[in-house]
């Protein structure tokens, strides 16, 4: 016989009762039936709960055993009961809202879309995970401990993953530096990668294709960083401020007190914003509103973005002249 919460609840009201005529009469049994039962019990359990006495009875160092895991268990599942229930009930006429979990490195569409997911819907649940590893995150959504995948990479470089996910690119920025205000490049509107040849560099750690991508721009430039400081983002941001390093970001990184963000001339390095799922999962029927919301999101990133406007606006303005001189 196989241990089952009933045999536990009979133990507990037996314990509670101090006697077993008592714990029937509680548990709507006669008393030969549960003496019956507590043997079955005791049985599947190798040893006596219970001694019995003048005075009713009382557990064995076993039945304390099992007694203290019973009061344990049986209260976690009566909550998890309940829960159940409160979330079946909070769901739509079409079934149970079940949550909605995505994972994505550290930046600023995630914070975007879990915002706009709410905003769309407040009876949403999102429940998210980061990490610098992209082949985790990505690994995740394989093995469907996520529902979305929002990661990045470099150029024209392959998301991680198998293959079995679908991805979908929701935007591009150029990949910008970070300076100190105080910097004697910070007041150019555009600075080529060979002028920073001798500074000492900042970044976030990562498993994807950027670090690669970057050590081959330099190279291309003509020089390999000497100093490469890998840290969180806020003491890369410190390490700008203060004018120990310079530092890539994303076009979308937002005005900071301290430093600027200019673009590279000829845009040396590009950041592809990607959105990946499994086409199987049942959260794939929501992704063309996911892919809409990030893409939301990282607009209103852009905004956030003095250094990126103007560099939109000039560029926009070259494509524009562009255009009008093949017309004439």
């Amino acid at each position: 016989m196989e241990l089952e919460l009933r045999h536990l609840r009979t133990i507990r009201a037996i314990a509670d009762a101090g006697s077993l005529t008592k714990a029937a009469t509680a548990l709507g049994l006669a008393q030969p039936a549960l003496s019956a039962q507590l043997r079955r019990i005791e049985r599947s359990l190798g040893g006596t709960l219970f001694e019995r006495g003048r005075t009713g009875v009382r557990a064995t160092a076993l039945g304390e055993l099992v007694l203290d895991r019973a009061r344990v268990v049986l209260p976690a599942v009566h909550e998890l009961q309940q829960e159940a229930v409160r979330f079946a009930r909070a769901g739509t006429p079409y079934g149970p809202r079940t949550p909605l979990r995505i994972g994505g490195t550290h930046g600023p569409l995630l914070g975007g879309l879990v915002d706009r997911l709410a905003s769309a819907d407040p009876g949403v649940t999102v429940v998210t995970h980061t990490t610098w590893s992209e082949r985790e995150i990505a690994a995740s959504a394989d093995e469907g401990r996520l529902d979305y995948a929002l990661i990045g990479a470099c150029g024209e470089s392959a998301p991680p993953g198998s293959g079995s996910l679908a991805w979908t690119e929701v935007a591009r920025d150029p990949v910008f530096v970070m300076l100190s205000t105080g910097h004697p490049l910070a007041a150019r509107s555009g600075i080529e990668l060979a002028e920073l040849a001798a500074e000492a560099w900042t970044d976030v750690p990562g498993d994807g294709c950027f670090a690669d991508c970057f050590a081959a721009a330099c190279v291309r430039a003509g020089f390999t960083p000497a100093c490469v400081y890998e840290t969180d983002t806020a003491s890369c941001v410190h390490l700008v401020q203060v004018g120990r390093a310079v530092g890539l970001c994303r076009a979308t990184f937002p005005d900071t007190p301290g430093m600027v963000t200019r673009p590279l001339v000829g845009t040396p390095l590009v950041w592809r914003h990607l959105l990946g799922w499994h086409p199987e999962a049942p959260a794939a029927t929501r992704a063309p509103d996911v892919v809409a919301h990030v893409r939301a999101a990282h607009s209103d990133a852009v905004a956030r973005s003095s250094s990126y406007a103007r560099w939109l606006t000039a560029r926009d303005a070259v494509l524009h002249n562009a255009v009008e001189g093949a017309d004439r």
